[in-house]
């Protein structure tokens, strides 16, 4: 073999070997970037779990019983959502569900429902994730605003239908000044939701667990919509 061919084959060799290594070492670290996102997304989910149920209430692994369920008209969403079930000895404690508020000023809010399974009423609301302005529609962050915390307590009939509507439309919730949509759309989206857990209770609690459900979902801006829903309204906040 003449020098030239040998070196040739050699660097062709070499680039071979290192593409390899470079892609089995790109595809490990995609795989390990993937395993802590998920563990992140876990962790944080279960810190926003324990703000609406101590985990002093229960003894079981909410994440572990959690099932997925679907109700366009009163959870907001085309797809599956979360369920998440608190238990203690195997008794029922609470419910968290995570509802999508699909009409939103800046389009879909997720939002983290917690319901006492005792007396059906709610143990507070936390908005997962959304997609509104900063330093104008946010304050629905407990970070910056205590708004949503108006809804712990509450239950269908504490206020009564017609109450469970911002102030603007005749209810009992408060709105921002100038900002009435996003509101409008969480107490619509929260009393759904009671709506929802009505009519299902008896199946909510009794449901097996899925067999491999992705407890990342209620924290993924995407997750738990439809592509038609995931874009910015246009309508002016009045």
């Amino acid at each position: 073999m003449q020098p030239t061919l040998r070196h040739i084959v050699v660097t062709a060799a070499l680039l071979t070997l290192f593409s390899v290594v470079g892609t089995w070492s790109i595809a490990l670290l995609d795989d390990n970037t993937h395993d802590i996102i998920a563990e992140n997304k876990r962790k944080e989910l279960l810190r926003t779990l324990s703000e609406l149920v101590p985990a002093s209430l229960y003894d079981n692994d909410p994440v572990e019983s959690a099932i997925m369920v679907r109700d366009r008209p009163l959870l907001g969403s085309y797809h599956d959502v979360a369920v998440y079930r608190a238990t203690r000895d195997d008794k029922p404690v609470a419910i968290m569900m995570t509802p999508i508020a699909p009409d939103g000023y800046s389009g879909n809010i997720g939002l983290l429902v917690a319901i006492d399974t005792q007396t059906d009423s709610l143990l507070g609301v936390r908005v997962l994730w959304h997609k509104e302005t900063p330093g104008l529609g946010d304050w629905i962050e407990t970070e910056k605003s205590d708004w949503v915390l108006n809804f712990t307590g509450r239950s269908l009939g504490n206020p009564d239908e017609l109450g469970w509507h911002v102030r603007k439309d005749g209810g009992i919730f408060d709105q921002v000044t100038g900002a009435t949509i996003t509101p409008r759309a969480i107490v619509k989206a929260v009393y759904n939701t009671l709506r929802y857990y009505q009519q299902h209770k008896a199946e909510l609690l009794d449901m097996a667990p899925e067999s491999s459900n992705d407890e990342s979902a209620a924290v993924d801006d995407t997750a738990a919509v439809d592509p038609k829903d995931s874009g910015e309204s246009n309508a002016t906040e009045e």
